[in-house]
């Protein structure tokens, strides 16, 4: 029976410590500050991160390096036949299709499974233990793979950014949309289904917010997803704001106590960047 190793990218809010211990294998994302590069909880924690930011420092994203991505499969290899690497949707990323065309060289050809399962962050940490489940009964590289790839769009992440400094930032919001959305304390709610990132809602409050995602993740569960309800599991995600996320968590479980709820993460600075410290996210994701 072949040794099958699951990794991932730091996009999917696993953390170092979180993968050393669930025997899991997370790429670190880069960064670029100032004249520095960084590495996503390797050399630059949250904490960390968020100073940087708030002290108005140029943060610039990017994909790993063919040669990062090569050092990082290599040193799986060493001690697994296989590896199913997940990466951050190819919708939102062009690390995806890096890997992809990078596992069809020759010395990674049936040893290297590259999903594109359109997910990020929570939903896409629920891709990753998915797969460690399936392994762990038995499965295939190319069984979980398929698996992976029929169910990626059963899935729904919901996001209030709190702050439209950074949408503004990285163009998605015009100077003077943004200025009069912060005249008028409106806060957008974004949604990713199926790899894209796209407008969802405008409200007035954090509090509407809140509500506002509460009601799209119940309309999901009771539409799109009503067949398989009982496999879905809620979770969610933020950006530097653990005290308001742990009040909407109590939220949610009333307003949706059928539904098993998997994990609370901080998200991944790759995502923060682009949106902000005070975001706040409520997701689901099939459980396989």
């Amino acid at each position: 029976m072949k040794k099958i190793a699951i990794a991932t990218d730091s996009n999917s809010g696993i953390t170092q410590a979180e993968a050393k211990e669930n025997n899991i294998f997370v790429l670190p994302m880069p960064f670029t500050i100032g004249e520095e590069e960084y590495f996503e909880d390797i050399n630059l924690s949250q904490e960390e991160f968020y100073e940087k930011l708030n002290n108005n420092e140029d943060v610039f994203t990017s994909q790993p390096s063919l040669g990062a991505l090569e050092e990082f499969w290599d040193s799986i290899l060493n001690d697994y036949d296989e590896i199913i690497y997940i990466p951050m949707s190819s919708g939102l990323s062009k690390s995806c299709e890096s890997a992809i065309n990078f596992a069809n060289e020759e010395k990674y050809v049936g040893k290297v499974f590259v999903v594109d399962n359109q997910r990020i962050s929570v939903t896409q940490k629920g891709s990753v233990y998915t797969a460690k489940k399936l392994v762990a009964e038995g499965k295939s590289s190319e069984e979980i793979k398929e698996i992976l790839l029929e169910t990626k769009f059963d899935s729904s992440i919901y996001i209030m950014v709190n702050t439209l400094k950074y949408l503004k930032k990285g163009g998605r919001v015009t100077p003077a949309g943004a200025a009069i959305g912060t005249l008028l304390n409106i806060k957008p709610v974004l949604q990713i289904q199926g790899g894209k990132l796209d407008a969802f809602r405008k409200v007035m409050s954090v509090k509407s917010a809140c509500q506002t995602m509460i009601e799209a993740i119940k309309k999901d569960l009771n539409g799109r997803f009503k067949d398989i309800k009982s496999e879905m599991r809620l979770c969610m995600a933020y950006t530097h704001n653990k005290e308001a996320i742990e009040k909407f968590k109590e939220e949610v479980i009333k307003a949706i106590p059928d539904i098993k709820f998997s994990w609370c993460d901080p998200l991944s600075l790759s995502v923060s960047c682009h949106i902000g410290p005070g975001a706040l996210a409520l997701a689901m994701y099939r459980e396989i």
